[in-house]
């Protein structure tokens, strides 16, 4: 089957201005997983590669949230590499993740709109979560796999909360429509687990996989 890739992005960005060429693709437009790799000194080219329509899949009945989470990560790297072998691009290894908010049994994705938003905030007002980041690497012709959940609480919102919130924009293109990292800390009443995988790539995990990929960390 022929692919056709349409607003693909390629951002090269340098951890250090003494690297000279990324040692990674990341398959990812998200800042914070960007942020991240910048952070452990891994010099990387953003790959965006958009899902063709239809071809995510949603959760499965039945899935258990860290085999779906798990699932997506891999899909978005596997897209990744079959972008790089279509247009003969240099073989190096390629990061993939993916984010999602587990409460009661229910993903929570990205919300469409304000109100989604809206309502996915009351849903987690004074409630424990799970954060599930999967972290795919493939190199080689492998796919080294890992999955980071983090326990969540946040504080009680009141609609005011969550409206002013709203209204800085942070929730959209966020799972569970907040960011950690953001004004959002500030209703975290807790936390147990990996603070950077809430925001989008744990990065022990995430260091494991790489060094076995062979991509040295400073």
């Amino acid at each position: 089957m022929a692919c056709t890739y349409r607003d693909v992005t390629v951002t090269t960005v340098l951890s250090d201005p003494a690297q000279d060429a990324p040692r990674i693709y990341l398959a990812s437009a998200s800042p914070r997983r960007r942020e991240l790799l910048a952070q452990i000194g891994v010099a990387h080219q953003v790959l965006a590669v958009p899902a063709p329509p239809g071809e995510d899949e949603p959760r499965h009945a039945g899935e258990a949230a860290e085999v779906y989470v798990r699932r997506t990560a891999r899909e978005k790297a596997e897209r990744g590499v079959r972008y790089l072998r279509d247009q003969a691009l240099a073989p190096l290894p390629l990061l993939a993740a993916d984010t999602t908010v587990i409460l009661d049994g229910d993903v929570l994705g990205k919300p469409a709109d304000r109100e989604d938003a809206i309502a996915i905030l009351q849903r987690l007002s004074g409630r424990a979560h799970q954060v599930h980041t999967a972290v795919v690497v493939a190199a080689g012709g492998m796919l080294h796999e890992a999955v980071s959940v983090t326990d969540v609480r946040l504080r009680p919102l009141d609609r005011r909360d969550i409206e002013r919130y709203c209204d800085s924009g942070e929730p959209f293109g966020k799972a569970g429509a907040y960011g950690i990292q953001g004004l959002a800390g500030i209703f975290v009443a807790h936390i147990a687990g990996s603070y950077t995988g809430v925001m989008g790539l744990p990065v022990f995990e995430t260091a494991e996989l790489l060094g076995r990929a062979g991509v040295l960390l400073p």
